[in-house]
């Protein structure tokens, strides 16, 4: 009777199997769509192709681009023919931070797309405006840009090529992104023919997020980081004797300008930023190991920016020719970065080791002011510990107290910093100037990261450049 009584129960237990391999697979299609929806839509939605903009464009008035500081960066406006246009009334100034509309989108124009196409005035409203036939007003963007230090960052690079990012440590927000040569947003679309063949000055590539630049000295913060944690308990016993130049094998580095140093310190090779003993150090480390150090410190990987960013890249392993470790260890070679790149090393240097994620939006209002939703600064990742980044912290300190930093001494907050003079091409003695550092190193408030191409060296142009932006910080 037993046995009886089972069988009369399998086909129920059939059906059950069945129910639940339903539920699972509806699991899972569930989880898959939400997942695309919170990770994929977004870039969906936003890329060029999609359709679907230009039917939100026929319902909704694209909405307004503000600064931090309450200025309009982008809005709908009519031209004076009435036509209706996107105006940007700093037009040059904030090209790639605010972006373009035109021919794709770029910056805000892009990381803030669906909610500039997107209408959350009043219900009562919206319904009335689409029973008569009208547009609603789509949803404002609040950016976390302070006009001043944009203007002053734009101003302060003048003439030269390259870039500026300048962000609060702390939070992650970005609060100026300057990339020269330019464009007016205005006329980018009746110049888009001129503007997008431009090759040789390339004005529509945001060099703060997208530019690759061998990073020369700026790079040495990274190759002392690795050389402390091989070294944990005796790093601060490196000696080295610069004559101005060191060879190994068949290479040969030079001190800028073939500088003779003398007896150095690790501190000392640092803040005099000594091409000759930080080659030295190189043939010291484990190659593999400081691969995995860049790796750590977010080389070969994509950054974590809602705009469009270029990946930063380090070779080095076991394999690698003695050139390449000596050129290497003074960010020569084959390493490249982007400044945004080195901004955020930087950031976490300043923020105890931890790096919170960059962010240029801050909120979104629909067009009446009510907050649709805020950001808030988020932990992205430790790149380094507390006490590494203290360390790191104190020679950044020195170099400008001491070294090719001084121009910043004086300073009422005080800065902590690394200059770079990066050799590009093949006319020697040809190089970028770089500087990235921040304010106030005993509580670190903006961390500025400069890029000038063929300025020459970084402490004569990129220092006192990064003056003007810390001191129109500290003026507010």
């Amino acid at each position: 009777m037993k046995k009886n009584h089972d069988k009369e129960k399998n086909p129920n237990h059939e059906l059950h199997i069945i129910m639940y391999i339903f539920v699972a697979a509806f699991l899972v299609i569930t989880l898959f769509f939400s997942s695309y929806v919170y990770l994929y839509a977004p870039k969906t939605i936003n890329s060029a192709y999609n359709m679907r903009q230009q039917n939100l464009e026929k319902k909704v008035i694209r909405g307004t681009i503000y600064s931090a500081d309450g200025e309009i960066l982008a809005e709908e406006a009519l031209n004076k023919d009435n036509v209706e246009v996107r105006y940007y009334p700093y037009k040059e100034i904030f090209a790639h931070a605010a972006g373009y509309s035109t021919h794709g989108r770029s910056g805000v124009e892009y990381a803030g797309n669906i909610a500039l196409l997107t209408s959350n005035a009043p219900v009562n409203e919206r319904l009335k405006a689409e029973m008569a036939g009208k547009r609603n007003y789509g949803d404002n963007v609040i950016t976390t840009f302070d006009t001043r230090l944009q203007k002053t960052a734009y101003d302060a690079l003048g003439v030269y090529k390259g870039a500026v990012i300048v962000m609060e440590a702390k939070t992650g927000r970005i609060l100026a992104m300057v990339s020269k040569p330019d464009f007016d947003p205005n006329t980018v679309s009746e110049n888009w023919a001129e503007v997008s063949s431009d090759t040789e000055n390339s004005p529509l590539v945001n060099r703060a997020t997208q530019g690759l630049y061998p990073p020369g000295s700026t790079f040495k913060t990274v190759t002392l980081l690795e050389y402390i944690r091989e070294n944990p308990g005796s790093f601060s016993d490196y000696r080295f004797n610069c004559k101005g130049s060191f060879s190994y094998g068949d290479s040969k580095i030079s001190c800028f300008h073939s500088t003779v140093h003398g007896q150095v310190d690790l501190l000392e090779a640092y803040e005099k930023s000594c091409n000759s003993a930080f080659a030295n150090i190189g043939t010291l480390l484990d190659p593999d190991s400081l691969n995995e150090t860049a790796e750590k410190l977010l080389f070969n990987k994509e950054l974590p920016f809602d705009i469009a960013s270029g990946k930063s890249s380090f070779v080095l392993n076991g394999d690698s020719s003695g050139e390449e470790i000596v050129q290497s260890a003074i960010g020569q070679g084959n390493t490249l970065m982007t400044p945004a790149h080195m901004a955020l090393i930087t950031c976490a240097i300043a923020n105890k080791g931890m790096l919170m994620k960059p962010y240029e939006i801050e909120r979104i209002e629909n067009y009446r002011g009510t907050v649709i939703k805020e950001y808030e600064p988020k932990e992205y990742k430790r790149l380094m510990s507390e006490e590494e980044a203290e360390i790191l912290k104190e020679y950044m300190t020195d170099a400008v107290e001491n070294g090719t930093g001084r121009k910043l001494k004086d300073l009422p907050s005080g800065a902590a910093g690394k200059t770079g003079s990066a050799e590009y091409g093949t006319v020697k003695g040809n190089s970028h100037s770089w500087f990235t550092g921040f304010s106030d190193p005993e509580d670190p408030d903006i961390v500025v990261t400069i890029i000038m191409e063929g300025a020459g060296s970084g402490s004569d142009y990129a220092v006192p450049m990064a003056r003007r932006i810390f001191e129109a910080r500290g003026s507010r």
